[in-house]
């Protein structure tokens, strides 16, 4: 009987069998080409004894070689989007092995329901925006957001290009004309909260304090970024008083040269496109809402794509906390306009399961944020944001399940009969 999947939202995605400790990848990416070829380190750990298992590879991608560690007579096949290795024997359950990929190719967007996502080219350079199903698109893996490890990330460009990836940059070296960037990031990460930014960008220290903070953007937008993401140092003093400890070692922001739709989230970093950076200032909640997902998305992140609420519910109200912090409308005038918005609109989702459609769709952000300030009117503001950093501290770096947050809020006061109003019903609740 074959394996049922990982999540129904995304059938096709993630592999059974193991679990991936560690990826190391050696990249090299020619910008003027598209053309990217590398080799993937997966260090994994069998979770049953296997003789076969799967990786997560975009059709755009064409592996060359593909090696077991101590295994002789490996055999791969790669197609509908698996890279199938074949072993000559079995790894014991609990047994660590290590698989090599080497492959080639000129990177694509995966096609999806919620549109193309994974590695684009820019104007000049590329960048990675995988949510939820594009790692694959650029790198073999178990494309799956419970499927969360550590990374070693290096990317070989031309010296003109600045380099941006996860956590902390170790290593640079430049060779002839081309650069080298190596970045760590030890913190378990999800598959598609792992990037790579490349353009011609300058870097910048943009606070010390709470934590470092660093801007990577185009010398001509440095003036408007200076006022319209001014504000990060008084944000992440913000979100760390209320939400507890920042998560990782740093963060940094990345806007790109080319217009972009909307931001792109990634552990340690957010990217924004230019016209995010026009000199007005008014996209600074989006600002707020992609630092928030530090917390909630890339340090807690959900088993399952059914709760997102858990992170685009909290960042959404991460918008409302900041505006309420720096003197403009508090949490309850924008909770009371989302909700009387929310009304007009169709009430046809179920927040705890919004089916694959409309995972994304704007409804079950703002409904996500009305039921966190539901409970906070509910159970009294210092309960609530007790309860919020418990729930950062005592899941840190973890997999999260609805279940696991609502069974954190009953111990300060929260009932079924509200969770079942605002996570199970499609009628939208009254705010307390």
């Amino acid at each position: 009987m074959p394996d049922s999947p990982i999540d129904p939202y995304l059938p096709q995605n993630g592999n059974r069998g193991y679990s991936v400790e560690r990826y190391a990848l050696d990249l090299e990416y020619k910008v003027q080409s598209n053309r990217l070829s590398g080799k993937a380190v997966v260090h994994a750990v069998a979770t049953r004894s296997i003789t076969k298992f799967s990786l997560d590879m975009g059709p755009a991608l064409t592996p060359s070689k593909v090696s077991v560690a101590g295994m002789r007579g490996v055999r791969f096949t790669h197609r509908g989007g698996k890279l199938t290795v074949t072993l000559q024997r079995a790894i014991d359950e609990g047994a660590s092995f290590t698989a090599t990929v080497a492959y080639s190719g000129n990177p694509a967007p995966i096609r999806s329901v919620w549109g193309e996502v994974g590695w684009e080219e820019l104007t000049d350079g590329a960048l990675v925006a995988s949510q939820p199903n594009g790692a694959a698109s650029w790198f073999p893996c178990d494309d799956h957001p419970s499927s969360k490890a550590a990374y070693t990330i290096s990317i070989t460009a031309d010296s003109p290009y600045h380099v941006v990836s996860n956590g902390t940059l170790t290593r640079k070296y430049v060779k002839s004309s081309r650069t080298t960037w190596v970045y760590d990031q030890p913190e378990p990460m999800a598959s598609y909260l792992a990037t790579v930014q490349i353009g011609q960008y300058e870097k910048h220290r943009v606070s010390d304090s709470p934590v470092p903070i660093d801007a990577v953007l185009p010398a001509r937008l440095r003036e408007n970024f200076d006022h319209d993401f001014g504000r990060q140092q008084q944000m992440m003093e913000t979100f760390v008083e209320s939400f507890g400890p920042y998560p990782f070692e740093s963060y940094s922001v990345v806007v790109t040269d080319d217009e972009l739709e909307i931001p792109v989230e990634a552990q340690t970093l957010s990217i924004f496109g230019a016209n995010h950076c026009d000199g007005d200032r008014e996209y600074e909640r989006l600002v707020a809402h992609e630092l928030a997902h530090q917390w909630f998305g890339n340090s807690l992140t959900i088993a399952r794509w059914s709760d997102i609420w858990l992170h685009e519910g909290f960042a959404c109200y991460s918008e409302w906390i900041w505006s309420e912090s720096s003197g403009g409308p508090s949490a309850h005038q924008e909770a009371t306009r989302a909700h009387s918005r929310l009304s007009s609109l169709p009430q046809d989702i179920v927040l705890g399961d919004p089916g694959p459609e409309d995972m994304f769709d704007d409804r079950v952000y703002k409904r996500g944020a009305l039921a966190l300030h539901a409970l906070r009117r509910t159970i009294g503001n210092a309960a609530f944001f007790d309860l919020i950093r418990e729930w950062t501290t005592t899941f840190r770096h973890a997999t999260v399940a609805t279940s696991d947050f609502v069974g954190l809020a009953k111990q300060y006061g929260s009932t079924d009969e509200f969770w079942e109003s605002w996570l199970e019903k499609k009628r939208l609740p009254r705010l307390p």
